[in-house]
């Protein structure tokens, strides 16, 4: 059941290897996937890949354009080889209107303004802006770079716009209105009914005692303790993101399979740059070379939390069905010894409280195999993605738990990924051995290996037992809770990004 689990905090992927954190516009921050639950779509899957973390609202004059050196893509499995069957890329542009932006005439001179803006901004193609961001989307089939590709065209073409981000409710008196004209239907390659894609700044989702976590996890994060009340402080939430969005047809994915896909998102640059001595706007660095991967994301805080130091930027350039050379940090986590060392006296404990059956066969499911007869693939690679079992209907908005599989909500995390599932705390209880002790989904999963208690819906899903992880059934939180209710119920799911001046300061 706790097939995707990745172990440990379970947080978006931010500044998560030294390598990625001189190439914000490349770190992938957090990747979702699930089944459609906007009304009428039922029969679609939302893929989101966000990228450039911890954007200020007030981060100006340039903001947080994608880099246009760089591919963005969003890689799917459906046969379980680890290998992406598709992969959607994203290629994009900047440009400046007329090769200057906007200019005004000064006494005898015509010069071009600092800003990429001159006045309020609320259509596509505004006058007053003048610079302006697109895309191309290539469908790949098979191999990512020597695969045959094929655009992925909208009503005026193959190349679509880019809102600019949220810079204030002066410049932009109504952001949601104007980002909403970048929602575009797409006719996809293969696929019999069109899709959608949008690509621009969201507020970030992901919520996490960001500070609290990274300082030794300076808080005691147990349900219901002074420590963590005082604590729940979601800084994270007063940032934006730059999101990805694609909504594709369910039968456009699946393949031949056993309807459980595994995807996953990269961000790659070229081998060989060269600072340009005479940048232009066109031009600060001279790149050459293949395309070499730099950032790499499924399930949430893997890379931060799961992979040692020394390997963490290998795991971001690796693909999935090289994660065998990465798998004692699975097998073997050093992430609930850290709690223990850290926790043990707080939570009254005379000995040790990491789960002790190793290796952690229960990890192992939820890292790199999924759980057999839930979103297992019919083929089985052990390998880092996020699985989804296209075939379990999405739960409507208002009816999501947080808590996803676990709380008997079976098209939550970590069934893929929605933007309400508090994978935080789902993360840090089963890091800590929640899958060692009974679930309630007897009623709900045929599991192979599980022990089912005839009295009750409960079940142990057979890779350990309650002994071997002593707090496995404790209440490990963060103290930054999320809900489905807190976000849209439409595509693309996430908020409306902060602005940078002008907004209410409370939300």
């Amino acid at each position: 059941m706790m097939a995707a689990i990745p172990m440990s905090s379970q947080a978006s992927s931010h500044r998560e290897a030294p390598g990625i954190t001189e190439r914000p516009k490349v770190d992938g921050t957090d990747f979702y996937m699930f089944r459609s639950y906007e009304a009428g779509r039922e029969n679609f899957v939302t893929f989101i890949a966000n990228y450039i973390p911890l954007q200020a609202p007030y981060g100006g004059p340039n903001y947080f354009t994608m880099d246009p050196d760089a591919i963005y893509e969003i890689h799917i499995d459906n046969n379980g080889d680890a290998v992406e069957d598709m992969t959607f890329q994203f290629d994009f542009d900047n440009n400046l209107v007329n090769g200057t932006g906007v200019t005004l005439n000064i006494g005898d001179k015509t010069n071009a303004i600092p800003l990429r803006y001159a006045g309020p901004i609320d259509s596509v193609a505004d006058a007053n802006q003048g610079e302006l961001e697109s895309y191309t989307i290539t469908l790949r089939s098979a191999d990512r770079r020597t695969g045959a590709s094929q655009s992925i065209t909208g009503a005026s073409g193959a190349t679509f716009a880019k809102p600019i981000d949220y810079v204030g409710t002066k410049t932009l008196p109504d952001y949601e209105a104007y980002a909403n004209q970048f929602i575009y239907d797409v006719t996809i390659p293969g696929c019999a009914t069109q899709g959608r894609v949008f690509v621009g700044q969201r507020a970030e989702a992901f919520a996490v005692n960001l500070g609290e976590v990274f300082d030794l996890v300076n808080l005691v994060p147990l349900e219901g303790s002074i420590e963590n009340t005082r604590a729940n402080d979601d800084l994270i939430g007063e940032a934006n993101v730059t999101s990805i969005a694609m909504e594709v047809p369910i039968d456009c994915v699946t393949g031949s399979g056993n309807g459980v896909i595994g995807a996953w998102t990269t961000a790659s640059l070229p081998q060989a740059g060269l600072n340009d001595p005479l940048p232009n706007y066109e031009q600060t660095t001279q790149y050459g070379g293949a395309f070499v991967q730099v950032s790499r994301l499924s399930a949430p805080l893997v890379n931060e939390i799961v992979i040692g130091l020394p390997d963490k930027d290998l795991f971001n350039a690796a693909e999935p069905t090289l994660d065998g050379a990465l798998a004692d940090y699975v097998t073997h986590p050093t992430f609930p010894a850290l709690i223990d060392i850290l926790f043990r006296d707080a939570l009254g404990a005379d000995s040790n409280i990491a789960p002790s059956n190793l290796p952690r066969t229960d990890l192992v499911a939820a890292f790199l195999t999924g759980l057999e007869g839930f979103n297992q693939q019919s083929t089985v690679t052990p390998s880092e993605m996020m699985r989804l079992n296209t075939a379990i209907p999405a739960t409507p908005r208002d009816q999501q738990s947080s808590f996803g599989v676990v709380a008997e909500d079976l098209a939550g995390f970590p069934n893929g990924r929605r933007p309400g599932d508090d994978v935080v705390d789902i993360e840090l209880r089963v890091a800590m051995g929640a899958l060692c002790h009974p679930v309630p989904l007897g009623a709900e999963l045929g599991v192979a290996g599980a022990v089912e208690d005839t009295d009750s819906d409960l079940i142990n899903l057979g890779f350990c037992t309650p002994d071997q992880a002593p707090v496995g059934n404790q209440p490990f939180i963060d103290g930054a809770p999320i809900s489905a209710s807190e976000l849209q119920n439409a595509f693309p799911y996430l908020n409306t990004p902060l602005p940078g001046a002008g907004g209410d300061e409370t939300q």
